[in-house]
């Protein structure tokens, strides 16, 4: 590989939390993202004329720090000018730069820097999409589009909502410091969002040629485990985990053995992770046994996706439980993914026109993929193969990844001609 091809591997894996230390460090995001720009083009000649170095990522975190460093003392140096013009004291900016660089190590309950700084990026002076927007692009290193599909807006919108998020820190001085102990469980619902819609990217990509994003799924219950030790009172931090780890534990079986995409009710069960089906389940229990009242979305997600876990097989899955569940989850988050996933188990409890009736309700999906498949699905079992090809070709010209559009592809050529 090349020294380019090395270094974009090492930004994808590890520019988070280089971008996390070093924002914790200097207290401003911005600060942090010029260091590391500077320091990957800095990283891209170096390592073409002397090699890969044994520490990529240390190497990218102290030439960032060095270059955040000279960045703000330049502006110190500035301002100081300024100061002494206007006849102003310069103590208070003469060891700035000092100040900036901060303590090597944090402090505080969250030991972690990415997940520090993603509670940083939930400040309560955000709403909370723009919380969990800029965190995402920002730490969770997804692109814009995923982001907009996450919130079902159009990716112009995105990108607008994420610069007056910025915008909004800067003329407001929001620093990026992270928040006291006592902030972190007003943070915790922006917090949890932000980890969930990682993983959702890693198990549904928005671009690419693979079903999965290993790197971001690992990341995902890396955080998890990370808020349960920080948080263990939380039952929704639980269920969050047991979510992804039931949800992970089926990755094994998304693929064939010649790469092709395998959806559910395809897949061998006998690969499927039992060890993270079982810790899952545990991470479920305990969030039941801790929760006060009404069960929280993700805790009724974790019971769904524990429902499909613990089934023998697809044709063996209590769907009435699983459809209740969305029932109930419907109630907390009227979200149109919810519709959707309950509209393709309506199919298997109810049949197909009633799965139809559902997903023809639904708004807001008409440049989903997946909704225009569970259409076509419906219409094939109804015996209405011409409608079907038509959402199929839909679907295929919306299909963000190109596993998705190999299968529908298999599906658009496995469906039987129309009668004339």
């Amino acid at each position: 590989m090349s020294a380019a091809d090395i270094l974009a591997d090492v930004l994808r894996a590890e520019g988070p939390r280089v971008l996390a230390t070093l924002a914790r460090s200097f207290g401003d995001l911005t600060v942090a993202e010029d260091a590391l720009s500077e320091a990957t083009i800095a990283a891209l000649r170096a390592w073409e004329r002397d090699g890969i170095p044994a520490s990529p990522r240390a190497w990218l975190t102290v030439v960032a720090r060095r270059k955040a460093l000279d960045a703000v003392r330049r502006e110190s140096a500035r301002a100081a000018k300024e100061k002494e013009a206007f006849g102003w004291g310069t103590h208070a900016v003469a060891n700035l730069a000092e100040q900036a660089a901060g303590p090597a190590e944090p402090d505080g309950a969250v030991p972690d820097d990415l997940l520090r700084l993603i509670f940083t990026c939930c400040h309560p002076a955000l709403s909370r999409e723009a919380q969990v927007a800029l965190a995402l692009r920002t730490l969770g290193r997804l692109e814009v589009a995923a982001i907009a599909r996450a919130f079902f807006v159009p990716e112009a919108t995105m990108a607008k909502r994420l610069v007056r998020a910025r915008a909004k820190i800067t003329t407001a001085g929001i620093r990026y410091a992270v928040p006291a102990d006592s902030e972190l469980p007003g943070r915790l619902a922006g917090v949890l969002a932000v980890v969930y819609l990682i993983a959702t990217e890693a198990h549904a990509p928005t671009e690419g040629e693979r079903i999965a994003r290993l790197d971001l799924e690992a990341e995902a219950v890396r955080l998890a485990r990370l808020l349960a030790e920080v948080m263990p009172d939380e039952p929704e931090v639980f269920s969050l985990l047991a979510l992804l780890l039931l949800t992970s534990a089926r990755t094994p079986a998304r693929t064939s053995s010649s790469g092709a995409p395998v959806t559910l009710p395809d897949q061998d069960r006998s690969r499927w992770n039992a060890d993270a089906i079982a810790e899952g389940s545990w991470w479920l229990a305990r969030a039941v046994a801790r929760t006060g009242g009404v069960a929280g979305p993700y805790q009724l997600q974790a019971h769904l996706a524990a429902a499909h876990s613990t089934a023998p097989s697809w044709a063996q899955t209590d769907w009435d439980r699983i459809v209740g569940l969305y029932d109930l989850l419907s109630t907390i988050t009227a979200s149109p993914a919810v519709a959707l996933n309950r509209a393709v188990a309506l199919t298997e409890r109810d049949g197909p026109q009633a799965a139809l009736a559902a997903l023809d309700a639904i708004r807001g999906l008409e440049r989903s993929h997946l909704w225009h498949a569970a259409r076509a699905d419906a219409l094939r079992r109804l015996g209405r193969p011409g409608e079907a090809a038509g959402e199929l070709q839909a679907a295929l010209s919306l299909a963000p990844t190109e596993p998705e559009r190999l299968l529908l592809q298999a599906r658009l050529g496995a469906a039987p001609p129309e009668e004339p």
